[in-house]
């Protein structure tokens, strides 16, 4: 699929970006050169490979870098009250924020 001229009036029109014949002309180039790149990653046989949850898992184990998922203590009162010292309304330690939905 290539981009037409027509394409990138459109939607520089919709983002409301004013583009010169040149800049047009730049902008159609590199969108068709985006367009190919993808084309390429699209024809490349993924078959047969596991999907990894982070794009460092092939060159790291990076299971190392993440911290466990553990509830943290409950502050001791002198605590709580300077953390809430900060908090513009409050009632019996909890924040009180205005209401958004009725």
């Amino acid at each position: 699929m290539a981009i037409t001229q027509d394409d990138v009036t459109r939607v520089a029109r919709l983002a409301r970006i004013a583009l010169s014949d040149a800049d047009s002309q730049t902008m159609q180039t590199e969108l068709n050169g985006i367009l190919g790149l993808i084309e390429q990653l699209q024809a490349v046989d993924t078959s047969g490979i596991d999907p990894m949850a982070h794009p460092l898992s092939a060159h790291q184990d990076i299971a190392l870098r993440l911290r466990e998922d553990a509830a943290a203590p409950a502050q001791p009162p002198e605590g709580r009250d300077a953390l809430m010292s900060n908090a513009p309304a409050q009632t019996e330690g909890l924040f009180l924020v205005p209401t958004v939905i009725e």
